[in-house]
């Protein structure tokens, strides 16, 4: 079974726009739990654009689903990891912006060390990834446990010809099985997209939905938006 992780960062986007604690990210993420959300995510920037490092513990705190933090491998970052205790950690390529995957050929002895370090803390640890099978491979030599696949192509992509969009991300994550890694799907996944993807990658672990989910839920509010995303990964 797919489980769907919804990332909360854009409810502290607006959160940050204005004083106050309106809307409440620690609200957030209990209602998402409440609602069948399987895991909740946040990205830890070190500008603190979304979620900042406090929201982190103090999520940790009421998050008893599974907890998953995304983040580029900083000594902060890897340290509020030790102190937070996620239940899987997502090492991304850019401290701002999660807008490509790793080149893990490049990076190699960096992700290495990285990952050494922090197999002590207990958490899983997935490398964000470009769909092809030569990050995957690497991905595999690194020690990481899972990959997750940036579905920014895809997404962009999707109405243009969606057999001919999912076809490298299919022959990735088989890939990825084949070499013992579990594969995750994240960013730009939608309501309109994912029930696709899903029908030919059935052996995701899990798929992040962030930017969608909170823009759907302005429209028919957390409840029922889990309940349609979890639908797009119910295949008979």
């Amino acid at each position: 079974m797919t489980k769907l992780v919804i990332n909360i960062d854009k409810v502290a986007t607006l959160r940050n726009s204005r004083e106050g604690n309106d809307p409440d990210i620690l609200k957030a993420a209990t209602d998402c739990q409440i609602f069948g959300a399987d895991a909740i995510a946040v990205h830890a920037r070190p500008d603190a654009s979304h979620v900042n490092y406090a929201d982190v513990l103090a999520l940790r705190n009421v998050v008893n689903s599974e907890f998953h933090i995304e983040g580029y491998p900083s000594p902060e970052f890897i340290d509020l990891v030790q102190k937070a205790k996620p239940n899987q950690v997502t090492l991304v390529p850019d401290a701002l912006n999660s807008n490509s995957g790793w080149n893990v050929d490049k990076h190699i002895d960096f992700l290495r060390e990285v990952v050494d370090e922090m197999m002590p803390f207990g958490a899983r640890i997935a490398l964000f990834i470009e769909p092809n099978v030569k990050s995957v491979e690497m991905a595999a030599k690194v020690g990481a446990d899972r990959v997750q696949l940036y579905m920014g192509g895809y997404s962009r992509s999707y109405a243009a010809g969606a057999d001919a969009v999912v076809a490298p991300y299919v022959e990735a994550a088989q890939v990825a099985r084949d070499a013992g890694l579990g594969v995750n799907a994240g960013h730009g996944l939608n309501l309109t997209n994912l029930s696709f993807l899903h029908q030919h990658i059935t052996w995701l672990k899990e798929v992040s939905v962030g930017h969608a989910f909170v823009s759907d839920a302005l429209y028919h509010g957390f409840e029922k938006t889990i309940a349609l995303y979890k639908e797009c990964l119910i295949h008979e």
